[in-house]
């Protein structure tokens, strides 16, 4: 499982590394990014629900 952030949709509002940071931090840029290749197995549940959040649909979890 993977996460990924659609810059160009993001608005950098921080809600999805603060609902799962051990995959989503915030960039230089002030948008979101994934931090890591996989999602551990551990921060699936929550990196899903950091992609159901996110108010401008820009992060997808697959």
């Amino acid at each position: 499982m993977k996460g990924y952030v659609d810059k160009d949709t993001c608005i950098g509002c921080g809600l999805c590394p603060s609902i799962c940071p051990e995959v989503f931090d915030m960039d230089d840029d002030g948008k979101a990014v994934a931090t890591e290749d996989d999602v551990p197995d551990d921060a699936e549940d929550s990196a899903k629900d950091a992609e159901e959040q996110c108010p401008v649909d820009a992060i997808k979890v697959e």
